[in-house]
């Protein structure tokens, strides 16, 4: 099972969660962006439909692939 970690950081003058080098919307509490996190962590290991999904990488290529819906990480906020 995959595993993402969100961390809640200062942004651009209030509180934002972060993924990677992905920052979530502007808070102006840091309690605001930990309400906010928390959701988003619990919704992102609910299980979904499985599907296929196409997609292009970095350097033009296509891709298609088949998304399973069981297959959610574990996320966790630090």
């Amino acid at each position: 099972m995959a595993h993402v970690t969100y961390h809640i950081v200062e942004h651009d003058g209030g509180w934002a969660y972060k993924l990677g080098d992905v920052f979530s919307e502007t808070f102006r509490t840091r309690e605001a962006a930990a309400k906010a996190v928390k959701k988003v962590a619990m919704e992102q290991e609910i299980p979904g439909q499985t599907s296929g999904i196409v997609f292009e990488d970095s350097s033009g290529k296509w891709h298609e692939e088949l998304a399973r819906g069981d297959d959610r990480p574990q996320a966790d906020v630090e």
